[in-house]
């Protein structure tokens, strides 16, 4: 009976092995594949360029791209302009998500409150945002303020819905029997619909980067004095399409990172909850 149920726990061990050994070889090839497509696109572009398929003073070329970007680092403007819109979308991304969050709770713990102003928040995130970029000069200057204020007016906005939605969604079983038990809102709020809510928060993260980046250009677009979108908007108006695409692709590489962090900490906060 031993050697059997040995046998048995022997052949389980050796299948999930296999099975491990077949999500990381597939881990591989996915990785493998996206790495080659993006060499793959490169250097076409890089082929036109050099060839003359493609005009490089209109389409410019890898080259040319990283040999603007060491002329940036070396006349010491790189960093400054990176360091920059990194801030602006940094901080415009935690008061977004934390004040999203926040009127979130609000309007999930008065359900009055949510159905009156829940037409307003609807037609507000329709609003096209760019046009209140003159009023937003009006209001907040030409300053980093009003680039910041632009990252939070993009971002809320969805982060208020997300986790509206997020809340609204929990299970109205386990609502209803906490109720029965005499608990009241708060209770329920910090003891159900938040824990609950985890993957809708996550989730409203990876959103809220991506409209950070997109909130933050937006308002560099509109008014600024440094920062990569001042230098894509700087670039387009003396044709220097090698600046361009430069600030563009660090802003890829910027913008990516600040996913995959927000992508390292989901795996964290679901490992530690499993």
């Amino acid at each position: 009976m031993k050697n059997i149920f040995r046998k048995e726990k022997k052949q389980f061990s050796a299948q999930h092995a296999l099975y491990l050994k077949k999500l990381r070889r597939n881990k591989i090839l996915v990785h493998a594949v996206r790495a080659a497509i993006l060499v793959a696109i490169v250097g076409l572009w890089e082929m036109c360029a050099q060839t003359g398929i493609f005009d490089p003073f209109i389409t410019s070329s890898p080259s040319r791209v990283a040999a603007t970007i060491a002329d940036l680092a070396e006349a010491g403007t790189l960093f400054y302009h990176i360091g920059i819109t990194l801030m602006e979308t940094i901080i415009g991304f935690i008061v977004a998500v934390a004040a999203g969050y926040l009127i979130a709770v609000l309007l999930w713990m008065n359900e009055h409150i949510r159905q009156i102003f829940e037409p307003y928040i609807v037609v507000l995130n329709a609003l096209p945002k760019i046009a209140l970029g003159p009023l937003i000069i009006i209001w907040m200057g030409t300053g980093y303020t009003a680039i910041i204020f632009m990252t939070i007016l993009v971002s809320i906005i969805v982060c208020i819905m997300n986790m509206l939605t997020g809340f609204v969604g929990v299970d109205k079983t386990k609502q209803l029997l906490m109720r029965s038990m005499g608990a009241n809102k708060f209770t329920m709020l910090t003891k159900l619909v938040i824990p609950a809510s985890l993957p809708a928060f996550m989730n409203t993260l990876k959103v809220a980067v991506g409209l950070a980046w997109i909130g933050s250009i937006m308002g560099e677009y509109i008014v600024s004095r440094a920062g990569l979108g001042y230098l894509i908007v700087y670039g387009g108006q003396v044709f220097r399409l090698d600046l361009v695409m430069a600030a563009t692709f660090i802003l890829c590489l910027l913008a990516g990172g600040m996913y995959a962090i927000v992508a390292i900490i989901e795996r964290l906060v679901i490992k530690k909850r499993a």
